[in-house]
Order: structure tokens, then C-alpha cells, then sequence
């Protein structure tokens, strides 16, 4: 198969960067600080693992109603504010590196990411991963992820003017892999946190950080 014709799509917290820790404390800051008080923080059961869906979600448990749509996007910015007071994120060990390959083999990527598009591009700038923002999909314009990884395929097409042959979307979550398999494309499992969970529901691939994963 013609490599120029497989398409990457990474998640990115907990994929390309370290950063699932000080991301949490920041959303749970940010929504505190626009007037949800009760503050669901047990973010791993959520229904998706999304920045929209902690501020839909959490706006409802507290009002009672649905958030207007303008507050993701003051959202975005806020999130933005927030994460420049916290310590730059590091890149998931050997992110870097395989991103630049694949830039240098002219293999296809983008990302489709839970958090909202302000605050990833400073984790992607903190951690000096390749980032091209033309083929960036969030949670903005998405809450699930199945949405925002379909929303990433159809910006890849555009962007590098092909269709494409085989997709890997890349990803440490098992919500990763469920988008994945309902969107019926390969999957590519990283890291060591979900690793039995994703294994017990069918990936079959699988490393623990990408120095130890090869074209």
C-alpha cells in the first residue's frame, strides 16, 4: 500500500503530550471561574471525554439549562488564559520524532482532540511537536469524538488533496478506540494507563510511547 495514501489522526492529551494532569486542573479552574460551582471532576466516567462536554454538561448540572453556544468559544479562550500560568507540557516520548517522519516521508496526519483549539496549539508549541492547524479538529465544533475524528478525515482530503486508503487513528484512551471502531479504521494504542482496557476490547496494537514504534 502507498504510504502517501495512509492517513494518521492523533489525539493529542495523553498521545503527543504529556499533559493530561495540568489540563485537568486548568478546565476544572476555568469553569469554576465562570460560575459553575458544582464541578463534576470525575472526568474519566464522562459520558465523552471532551472540553465541550465538561462545560454542556457541567452548565446543565448547575442551571438546569443548556449553555448558550457563544460560551464554548469564551471557553476557549479562557482555557487559553489559563494554561500559560502552568509549567510548559513535554511531548509523550518520541512524538516529536515520529511526527518529523513523517513529515519527511510525506505520510499524511492530523489530530482530533477533546480539548478546545486555543489551549492545544500551546501544548503543541510547548512540546515542539509538528503542528499544522489546517488539519486540526476539537471539540469546539464537536462534543464527540467520533464527530470531531470524521471532522479531521474530511479537513485531510482538503488539505492534502487526496483520499486515502487506509486511516490509524492514534490514540491512549479507550474512547480513542471506540471512535475507531464505530467509525469501522485502524487503531493504533499508546501508553501504559489504559493499556488492559483497550486490549480487553479489541485493540490489537498497541506501544507504550512511540520511540519503540516504527513506520
Amino acid at each position: 500500500m502507498n504510504a502517501s495514501n495512509t492517513l494518521y489522526i492523533f489525539d493529542i492529551d495523553g498521545t503527543l503530550t504529556d499533559s493530561i494532569p495540568t489540563y485537568l486542573k486548568v478546565i476544572t479552574k476555568v469553569l469554576g471561574d465562570i460560575g459553575l460551582h458544582t464541578i463534576d471532576t470525575d472526568y474519566d466516567n464522562y459520558l465523552h471525554h471532551t472540553d465541550r462536554y465538561a462545560l454542556e454538561y457541567n452548565y446543565e448540572r448547575n442551571f438546569g439549562k443548556k449553555a448558550p453556544d457563544s460560551l464554548r468559544y469564551e471557553l476557549d479562550t479562557l482555557l487559553e488564559t489559563e494554561l500559560r500560568k502552568h509549567d510548559p507540557v513535554i511531548e509523550i516520548p518520541g512524538a516529536r520524532e515520529l511526527l518529523l517522519n513523517l513529515q519527511h516521508k510525506e505520510i499524511p496526519f492530523a489530530y482530533g482532540t477533546g480539548a478546545f483549539p486555543k489551549a492545544t496549539a500551546i501544548k503543541m508549541n510547548d512540546a515542539n511537536i509538528p503542528f499544522i492547524p489546517e488539519v486540526l479538529a476539537t471539540s469546539i465544533t464537536s462534543v464527540s469524538r467520533v464527530g470531531f475524528v470524521k471532522e479531521a478525515i474530511q479537513k485531510s482530503k482538503e488539505y492534502y488533496q487526496r483520499d486515502f486508503n487506509k486511516i490509524i487513528a492514534v490514540g491512549d484512551g479507550l474512547w480513542d478506540l471506540k471512535a475507531a471502531q464505530e467509525l469501522k479504521i485502524d487503531f493504533l494504542g499508546v501508553g501504559l494507563k489504559n493499556k488492559e482496557m483497550m486490549l480487553q476490547h479489541g485493540c490489537t496494537d498497541w506501544v507504550e510511547d512511540f520511540k519503540s514504534y516504527t513506520i
